[in-house]
């Protein structure tokens, strides 16, 4: 029998709600991490967030649908923009359980070079699985693709992940 693998994903929430969003759909959370689960064998699903009270019923959302949230205190800018950069609590988090042994392999979701190194890190040991990208491959960073680590686009899911509209009671076609 083969040993259940032990994956996690580590998720740059910002990055992905961004990514998604340019190319005009939403993601099923809850869609997401069982794909995650089933595609890639991730048992833990971190997710790297700011913490904006008026989101509560989002954290809530993601918690039911089996992601461990880690939540970034946020700051405002000048302009009253939401500064909440999660990168280096997740590479700070990737490091440490893979030190720890904690994980097989590591997927990162994100489409930013600033984790070029830490797939860099994960690669020299064996622990990377693989980059999952929430910008098409013309907008995922140059500096991820240069680590010639395996990259995989979220939006070649789109039919699996995408949020179903819902349909109204008298136009849902079942009678």
């Amino acid at each position: 029998m083969e040993k259940m693998k032990k994956n996690h994903a580590y998720i740059d929430a910002a990055n992905l709600h961004r990514g998604v969003k340019r190319l005009r759909w939403s993601m099923d959370y809850k869609r997401f991490r069982v794909w995650l689960k089933e595609k890639y064998h991730v048992s833990k699903a971190y997710i790297f967030i700011g913490l904006i009270p008026k989101y509560k019923d989002l954290y809530t959302d993601l918690q039911e649908a089996g992601f461990t949230l880690i939540f970034k205190e946020v700051v405002y800018d000048a302009e009253g923009k939401i500064k909440g950069n999660c990168d280096t609590d997740l590479v700070l988090k990737v490091v440490q359980d893979a030190y720890e042994n904690a994980f097989d392999k590591a997927i990162i979701v994100s489409s930013d070079g600033d984790y070029a190194s830490t797939v860099r890190f994960l690669m020299e040991r064996g622990k990377l699985g693989v980059i999952l990208s929430p910008a098409p491959e013309k907008k995922c960073s140059i500096l991820l693709k240069r680590t010639k680590a395996a990259i995989s686009y979220i939006n070649d899911q789109k039919n699996i992940l995408k949020a179903q509209k819902e349909k109204a009671p008298d136009g849902d076609e079942t009678s």
